[in-house]
């Protein structure tokens, strides 16, 4: 379906696969809404895909783990009365180390980002979405949303509740023309590795997709209505596999492969 004449909006769009998202969107003519805190980047990007397409670019410089970062996009939005059409929440970000040494500060800002401010987002801008009868919401999950991670316990957690959220309310919406999509990417060579101190564990070290390559399956999914995705056949058959296995044995995998 062409998202001409649509407006999406993207979080974490400065960078990685936010940014291959947007080029995306614009390429389709689709009018955009552009958050993360650099507000520089933003703007550059905002030029850049403002010339190279007809279409309007809005940026929005918030920093997501601010508890009323989404009540502000809202506030900002409302005299402007957008109709926000898709809703990407792909902002998000992890934190290596073991749960009793790890800062509390850190974990209190990724909870608020990667749950939080993507829920409430959800909730301000799907029943508009409702309303009209049409709407693509995004929301950007990890293949740790399907086992516990040790050494990246509370990160796992919160991509758990991001495919388990997404998968609730999608069922919810089923007829109303709404849709949702979890986009479950493996390790994707961004920023994100850096900022989570995860660059050399064993699992960052095996075979990285690029940013542009899950941003074109997860958009085509979106666009196509499915519920779930994960980028990349390894991907895919290690979360199958994980099936087969006890829940035990799958967590200690899966710690293995975090140190």
């Amino acid at each position: 379906m062409s998202t001409a004449k649509q407006t999406a909006l993207i979080t974490g769009a400065s960078s990685g696969i936010g940014y291959e998202l947007s080029k995306l969107f614009a390429a389709d003519g689709c009018n955009l809404i552009l958050v993360a805190r650099n507000r520089q980047k933003l703007e550059e990007i905002a030029q850049e895909l403002g010339q190279a397409h007809t279409i309007s670019v809005t940026v929005l410089a918030q920093d997501l783990s601010d508890p009323t970062a989404a009540d502000q996009i809202w506030a900002t939005l409302q005299p402007q009365s957008p109709a926000v059409d898709i809703l990407v929440n792909n902002a998000g970000f992890g934190f290596h180390g073991d749960f009793a040494t790890t800062d509390w500060a850190e974990e209190l800002g990724m909870l608020q980002v990667n749950v939080m401010t993507l829920t409430r987002l959800t909730k301000l801008f799907l029943p508009g979405m409702v309303k009209r009868k049409f709407g693509r919401i995004l929301n950007v999950g990890s293949t740790g949303s399907f086992s516990p991670g040790p050494h990246m316990a509370v990160y796992c957690a919160t991509k758990a509740y991001v495919l388990s959220f997404s998968e609730a309310i999608g069922q919810e919406l089923q007829g109303t023309g709404v849709s949702v999509t979890a986009l479950c990417p493996g390790v994707t060579r961004t920023g994100f590795q850096a900022r989570a101190n995860v660059e050399n564990i064993r699992f960052t070290r095996s075979g990285a997709m690029s940013a542009k390559q899950v941003a074109q399956i997860g958009y085509r999914a979106m666009q196509q209505g499915q519920r779930v995705v994960m980028p990349g056949f390894l991907n895919w058959l290690l979360i199958f596999s994980m099936r087969f296995v006890p829940r035990s044995l799958a967590t200690r995998m899966a710690g293995q492969l975090m140190e």
